[in-house]
C-alpha cells in the first residue's frame, strides 16, 4: 500500500490490501475498504467512504467540497459502495446540510468525466455514461442507465430499470421500467430488453406495459391514471412501485410521446 510518490494522511483508515498508485492524495477522515485500487493522480478528500473492491481511475476527485453556495463547511460525506468503478476524471462531491451525504451504491459504473453533485443518491447497479452531469439532490434508483452527455436537473428522480438516451435534458422525474428519449424528454416505451436481462418474465413485462398504456395512451391525467390502475389492475410489486413513484413525484413525470402540450 505504501507508495512513496503518494500522500496518505496518517489519520486516513486504509485497509491493508488497498493498492495506491503514484501521485495520489488522500486526506484525513477517509476510509477505504479491502481490495480497492486507487489509480494514479486520484484525489480523495475529507469525508470519503469507499467500499471494498472498487476501482478509482486516474484524475478522479472523490468527496470534493460541494459546488453549492449554502455549504458552510459542515461535516458531510461521500459514500461509495462495494465493487463500484469510477472512471477517469469523475468528480463526486460530498453532501451538504440538506442530506449530509452523497451516496453511490454497490456494483455501479460511473464513466469518464461524469459529475455527481452534492446529496445525490445512486442505488445499486447504476451505470452513468461519459460526461453525464447530475445536479444536486438527484436520486437514481437501482439498475438505471443514463446515456452519455445527459444533464440531470436538481431534485430529479430517475426510477429503477430506466434507460435514458444520450444527450438528454432531464428536467422531470422518469418513472421506473421505461425508456426515455427525444427532445423534450418523453416516454418511448418499456425497457423490455433490460428487464429480460434481469430475468423479468414476459408476463411481468406485459403487466408493466399495460400500466404505461393507461398512463400515457388513455388521455388521462396522472392522478386519474393512477386511480384507474389501482382500481382495475391486480396489485403487484411493480404496479405499486409505479403508483408510489408517480404519487411522490415533486417535479412531475416526463411527458408521453403523443403529448404535444
Amino acid at each position: 500500500m505504501n507508495q512513496p510518490l503518494s500522500y496518505v494522511h496518517p489519520e486516513a483508515k486504509i485497509a491493508n490490501n488497498v493498492v495506491i498508485e503514484p501521485f495520489v492524495t488522500i486526506a484525513k477522515d477517509v476510509e477505504i475498504g479491502e481490495g480497492t485500487w486507487i489509480g494514479p493522480n486520484v484525489v480523495i478528500m475529507e469525508g470519503a467512504r469507499i467500499g471494498r473492491n472498487c476501482k478509482i481511475f486516474p484524475g478522479a476527485v472523490i468527496s470534493g467540497v460541494p459546488q453549492d453556495l449554502k455549504f458552510n463547511g459542515e461535516k458531510t460525506t461521500a459514500e461509495i459502495g462495494d465493487n463500484t468503478t469510477i472512471r477517469e476524471c469523475v468528480t463526486v462531491n460530498r453532501g451538504t446540510s440538506a442530506k449530509g451525504k452523497t451516496v453511490i451504491g454497490n456494483n455501479c459504473l460511473i464513466m469518464a468525466y461524469a459529475h455527481v453533485a452534492h446529496d445525490c443518491v445512486l442505488g445499486n447497479n447504476v451505470i452513468i455514461n461519459n460526461a453525464v452531469g447530475l445536479a444536486g439532490e438527484v436520486i437514481v434508483d437501482d439498475f438505471a442507465i443514463i446515456g452519455g452527455m445527459s444533464g440531470i436537473h436538481q431534485f430529479v428522480h430517475i426510477g429503477a430499470h430506466v434507460m435514458v438516451s444520450g444527450v438528454s435534458k432531464v428536467g422531470k422525474d422518469v418513472p421506473p421500467f421505461i425508456k426515455a428519449g427525444r427532445d423534450p424528454l418523453s416516454y418511448t416505451g418499456i425497457n423490455s430488453i433490460g428487464l429480460r436481462r434481469r430475468n423479468f418474465s414476459n408476463e411481468k413485462i406485459n403487466e408493466i406495459q399495460e400500466i404505461y398504456r393507461i398512463i400515457y395512451q388513455r388521455g388521462l391525467n396522472n392522478s386519474d391514471a393512477v386511480e384507474f390502475i389501482e382500481a382495475n389492475l391486480p396489485a403487484s410489486d411493480e404496479r405499486d412501485e409505479i403508483i408510489l413513484f408517480i404519487r411522490n413525484s415533486k417535479r412531475g413525470i416526463i411527458r408521453g410521446y403523443f403529448d404535444d402540450k
